[in-house]
């Protein structure tokens, strides 16, 4: 018995003083031992001052439910779903009921009391801590006020009886207080001294990462950015926030080893020989050397050590195999490889995202964990405006640097993603130095598959660059492949705003028309434009003629404006312009950004629709999604809006909430390829999809030139309000029927 209380007690320590734990759940946990400590204590002592049965049974009842509950969260991992369970319980039902078996004011509850609005106040967080400190206020007088008028509701004690127990009250009250306050204390100073030890490791880290990387003039600030993809996918993963900030350590100093490879192999230009291959192949072993000594942090070591394995046992040093890589290590590889991709090297220039994400795909079971693969891409569909790579300082122009142009568009800024958010730039143009001529900025607007400006035949057939036009800023413009361009000048009086050279750039995009407002010192140029299309991107740039730009800031909107902010100067471009079937047709320009209306999910239930891919679309994963989902109305933007799960017809599928496992089946036997698959989407097709529903099991069934996808989730939680719509990725949907019947 004593070394089972010892088990528990070194267990308990090691919950109460893990920092990944929520600082509110380890409250709780400790608060409910507490608490039943306290009533277990209760009953003996109400026995013993010959308490009325009543008041002793709904203690042993009280302490029973209580514990049973507090099991069953910790067990099942519903701390947080307890905690307000139990708040509610206490103040609706455990303290009114001890109020009126144990004596009302006469008795000890007045102490007891205090137990709500201890509990509350440690316990919850937010505003809901606020109301259930009010509804606990509320209550609490109103049952002293129902006991006061009313006192033969009251089980009353005898003089003896109350003053015991109004003491033993006291007493574990005073008790419950000291050991939460006593907790709370020596968990904060605790946290304190992690956080401080993590401030000083983090610093030292990053110093030792800025000189590895400062030695390869192509990788600056890459181990940083794998360190962030890195954490960012062990989130998605549902690892624990300890987990996923244990990881960017390891993963920020997984190059550490490249410290013993010479400069000379690291920077040289074009292809390593045999021999300098195998130096570089050393650095992972010597990461693991440096790192092993780190006590504090056993397993630093991880990333350094095994990020070059291949998940299926071609990789080194060691030529693990699946699983046998260690966690860390196979998120590290995916973040390690994309970062790799998407950033500057001595023998190419970044690779598109879009082209990533497919090799990404391609390497997924063979370089990749398929789990990691599929979270990195994931994570690319999620980032639109391609935030994810190296940025190049020179082309930020983030107030620190400045933009030196002496030919026409010899130097052009990064492209910035125009929204349906307004963009707002803040610059200054000078003329060249020591020259006397008029310096002629302008803006270019373009889209390509790295946002960046392209002038060369190659790139501009591999980056699909397409240009729309150029902007001066002195009003003047050239429409180039946008449909039309529309400028009207304003001038007015200098008002103080802005110095001659100062200007403000405002820039949006909405549907198929995008605005351009140059504000300067004493004069506005605003320029409408009428994009080919409403699913192309549309990126500014910043370029110009015999000029320096510099002094560069930029904010985005949090707001999105109207449908008719811009005035129109074209006719809509629409694909969708056919008559609706049982709900409105949709187009969507982009990764989600539109969904069809929420269909009830049931068993037997039968969508069909037609479904082509946009002109613009030209990658495997431009085609129609099928989203199962829960909402408080049925609508994707509804309130509480939950993924479950999310199936693209190419056989690719996510799982969404934590509350829900999918498991996918997809047959490509009689598949034809990939250039097949997306002419087929080209040419338009009719889908049918079919639902079996047994309680919260839901499994769609559908065939579309020849991949069969079978795909099951699985809702862990009770849920009537579970949907199904229609979304993609560069695509349209019409023609939208669904029926139901029962699936044999």
């Amino acid at each position: 018995m004593i070394n089972m209380l010892k088990r528990f007690n070194d267990r308990l320590k090691e919950y109460i003083f893990d920092s990944s734990a929520d600082i509110k759940d380890k409250s709780f946990v400790l608060f409910s031992i507490t608490v039943l400590i306290a009533l277990f204590l209760a009953i003996p002592c109400g026995l013993i001052m010959k308490e009325p049965p009543s008041a002793t049974i709904a203690t042993i009842i009280g302490t029973v439910l209580f514990t049973a509950y507090v099991a069953f969260s910790i067990k099942r991992k519903k701390i947080k779903q307890a905690r307000i369970v139990i708040s509610i319980v206490l103040v609706f039902a455990f303290l009114p009921a001890m109020f009126f078996t144990n004596g009302g004011v006469e008795g000890g509850t007045p102490i007891w009391l205090l137990l709500g609005t201890i509990y509350i106040t440690m316990i919850l967080s937010g505003r809901l801590k606020t109301v259930m400190i009010v509804l606990n206020a509320v209550v609490t007088i109103g049952f002293w006020l129902l006991g006061y008028f009313f006192p033969e509701l009251v089980t009353e004690y005898g003089r003896g009886q109350n003053f015991f127990d109004s003491i033993a009250a006291l007493f574990i009250v005073s008790w419950i207080v000291f050991c939460l306050i006593t907790f709370q204390n020596t968990l904060l100073k605790k946290e304190t001294e992690d956080q401080n030890v993590r401030k000083l490791f983090k610093q030292t880290a990053t110093a030792l990462v800025n000189a590895i990387d400062a030695k390869d003039k192509y990788t600056h600030g890459h181990s940083s950015r794998v360190a962030e993809y890195s954490r960012r996918i062990a989130l998605e993963s549902g690892l624990s926030p300890r987990e996923c900030e244990d990881i960017y350590f390891v993963a920020l100093l997984h190059d550490v080893g490249k410290i013993g490879v010479p400069e000379s192999i690291i920077n040289k230009e074009g292809k390593l020989t045999p021999e300098e291959y195998e130096k570089i192949k050393e650095h992972p072993a010597l990461g693991a050397q440096i790192l092993d000594d780190i006590n504090e942090i056993p397993f630093i070591s991880i990333g350094a050590h095994y990020h070059h394995e291949r998940y299926d046992g071609k990789g080194y040093p060691s030529g693990l195999i699946g699983t046998d890589i260690p966690l860390f290590a196979r998120i590290i590889s995916v973040a390690d490889a994309y970062d790799a991709m998407t950033s500057m090297r001595s023998y190419r220039d970044p690779i598109p995202q879009q082209q990533v994400r497919e090799e990404l795909v391609k390497g997924s079971g063979t370089q990749f964990d398929p789990e990691f693969a599929r979270i990195m891409v994931h994570l690319i569909d999620l980032d639109i405006e391609y935030r994810m790579k190296e940025r190049r300082e020179v082309k930020e122009l983030d107030g620190r640097s400045e933009l030196v142009i002496k030919e026409h568009r010899g130097e052009v800024s990064e492209g910035m993603l125009l929204m349906p958010n307004m963009l707002t730039l803040s610059l200054k143009i000078d003329p060249l130095p020591n020259s006397d001529k008029t310096p002629k900025p302008s803006i270019i607007l373009f889209d390509s598959l790295d946002s960046r400006f392209h002038d060369s035949e190659k790139n501009i057939r591999d980056l699909n660059y397409f240009e729309y036009g150029e902007i001066w800023f002195d009003g003047t413009s050239f429409c180039n492949g946008a449909r039309k361009f529309k400028t009207t000048s304003t001038r007015f009086t200098p008002d103080g705003t802005l110095k001659p050279g100062q200007y403000i750039i405002k820039a949006v995009k909405k549907l198929d028309h995008a605005l351009i407002r140059i504000i300067g010192y004493n004069e506005t140029h605003e320029t409408i434009v009428a994009l080919p299309d409403r699913t192309r991107y549309v990126y500014l740039g910043l370029t110009g003629e015999k000029c320096v730009i510099s002094d560069l800031s930029i904010e985005k909107s949090d707001d999105t404006i109207s449908d008719d902010y811009i005035p129109r100067i074209a006719e809509e471009i629409s694909y969708i312009n056919v008559p609706d079937g049982d709900i409105p047709n949709v187009e969507i320009d982009s990764y989600r950004t539109a969904a069809s209306e929420g269909i009830p999910v049931t068993d037997g239930l039968k969508i069909t629709f037609h479904a082509f891919s946009l002109p613009t679309a030209r990658l495997v994963w431009h085609c129609p999604f099928i989203n199962i989902f829960t909402s408080d109305n049925g609508e994707v933007t509804g309130d509480n809006y939950r993924d479950y799960m999310l199936t693209r017809l190419d056989g690719e599928c996510w799982e969404g909430d934590e509350d829900c496992d999918v498991d996918v089946y997809v047959n490509r036997n009689e598949f034809n390829g990939w250039d097949a698959w997306k002419q087929f989407n080209k040419n338009g097709f009719d889908c049918t999809v079919t639902f079996e529903r047994h309680d919260n099991t839901i499994t769609l069934i559908t065939e579309n030139s020849g991949i069969v996808i079978r795909s099951t989730a699985v809702v862990k939680s009770d849920n009537d309000k579970i949907y199904v719509a229609i979304t993609g990725d560069q695509c349209a949907i019409t023609n939208i029927r669904f029926s139901y019947g029962t699936i044999s």
